[in-house]
Formats: C-alpha cells, sequence, structure tokens
C-alpha cells in the first residue's frame, strides 16, 4: 500500500480552528511589530506577502526568499532589523496560541504506528512559517519527538499548497513515488490536490475545510481513530510489493 504517509499538521494532527487561530497569531504578531509599523498596515502587506509566496511558482526560490523580497518591497521595512524581531516572536509569544489549540491523544499512536508499519512520516504542513514555528506546534501535538523523514517549512520548500509542484517536491526530497504516497489532510482544496500525481489521500474530516465547496474525491475519509484503524492493519514489517 504505502511506503510514506504525508501528514497535515493544523486541523489534522493538532486541532485547530484554522480561522481562530490565524486572527489570534495576526493579533499577536502586529502587537510585537506595533512600534516599527501601523499593526492595520503590517497585517496587509504580511498577508499580500504571503499570498505572493503561495502563488510562487519559481523553483530557484525557497518560500522564504520569496516571503522576504515581498514582504520588504510592500512594507518599507528593514529586514536587518524585522527579522530578528521575527524571531523574537517565535521563540516567545508565539507560544501563546497553544491556548487556541487542542491536544488529541490518538495523534502519538497515530504516528507510532505508522513508523511501526515501516512507513516513512513526514509532516507536510503548508510551509508558509518558519521550521521554528512548525516544531512549536508540533510539540503542541505531542510529536516533536518523532523521527520523521521531512518536516516542510519556508526554509526548506520552493513551493506551498495547493500547488501540485508543492507535493512533486515532497516526493523528490523523500526518494519515494507518489503512487507509494499516502496524503492524510483536512483541507479540501490544499490536500486532496495530492490526488493528481498520483498519491492516495485520506480526508480527515474532524476539522474539514472546503472554502471553495469544492467536489470530494478521496480514498480514505473519517477520523484520526479511523485512519489508525487503517494503518494498524497492516502488519509490522509490512513491505510494499507492488
Amino acid at each position: 500500500m504505502f511506503k510514506s504517509v504525508l501528514f497535515d499538521l493544523d486541523g489534522t494532527l493538532l486541532k485547530m480552528d484554522t480561522d481562530v487561530f490565524l486572527e489570534e497569531y495576526l493579533r499577536l504578531l502586529s502587537q510585537e511589530v506595533a512600534s516599527y509599523q501601523e499593526p492595520v498596515e503590517f497585517v496587509k502587506h504580511l498577508m499580500d506577502a504571503t499570498g505572493a509566496m503561495i502563488h510562487n511558482l519559481d523553483p530557484e526560490k525557497t518560500n522564504q526568499e520569496v516571503f522576504v523580497e515581498e514582504f520588504f518591497a510592500r512594507s518599507g521595512l528593514e529586514g536587518e532589523v524585522m527579522m530578528p524581531v521575527f524571531d523574537s516572536f517565535y521563540r516567545g509569544a508565539f507560544s501563546q496560541l497553544q491556548r487556541v489549540c487542542g491536544y488529541d491523544p490518538v495523534v502519538p499512536q497515530v504516528i507510532e504506528q505508522t513508523l511501526a508499519r515501516g512507513c516513512q512520516a513526514v509532516i507536510a504542513t503548508n510551509p508558509v512559517f518558519p521550521e521554528i514555528a512548525i516544531t512549536e506546534r508540533m510539540r503542541w501535538a505531542g510529536i516533536s519527538q518523532y523521527p520523521f523523514d521531512l518536516i516542510t517549512s519556508y526554509e526548506n520548500m520552493h513551493y506551498c499548497k495547493p500547488q501540485v509542484e508543492y507535493y512533486q517536491e515532497v516526493v523528490e526530497k523523500i526518494g519515494i513515488q507518489p503512487e507509494e504516497c499516502l496524503m492524510v489532510g483536512n483541507d479540501v482544496e490544499e490536500d486532496l490536490v495530492a490526488r493528481e500525481i498520483g498519491m492516495k489521500t485520506f480526508l480527515v474530516d474532524t476539522y474539514l475545510i472546503n472554502r471553495k465547496e469544492m467536489p470530494i474525491e478521496t480514498d480514505y475519509r473519517g477520523s484520526l481513530a479511523d485512519y489508525l484503524e487503517l494503518i494498524s492493519s497492516i502488519p509490522r514489517r509490512w513491505s510494499i510489493t507492488s
């Protein structure tokens, strides 16, 4: 069946209403930089630069490079001044966002059973955040201690979801064919697009996102407990034969 399982993070492994999380994230970050730029103006530039990063298809630029180029061109702020401010935020105030997230005790079991079946495990979160912000959210989910083969972040990726190129880059990095992968996520647009390159998909519908009301086409659907039942049905030390 699968050699590698890709897991979305927010709303999949980490219990979260993404709208609530984003609102609180922007509030905290804009407070952090209020002495440098008025919050409403800052948020506009931040979101515009993030949008440019999501739509970028230039394979020569990492997501971080696109964001830095776009944000500082739009905001007029200086990177030498602001990048340390952002880093300080992610090492400090960002942790306050844990209060708008929830812990699901089944999540560590999900990762443990995936690894026990001989599958690679990948954190395939949308790489619009720096690695420090992703590993912090993994800690909230109780999975930061596991040996993931890849954690996608804005430092190491050149594409974002829902670009199909994102998934192609992931399989190139882990050295697995798309047909040997399962993508587990809760966003119809961002996660099920993996099917376009041949991946199987498991739609986690506990915090289902379908903003564009797209038709739902997936190989599996259910809760993380349902995924756990699926992966646990594979014998230990199971190896793919087709």
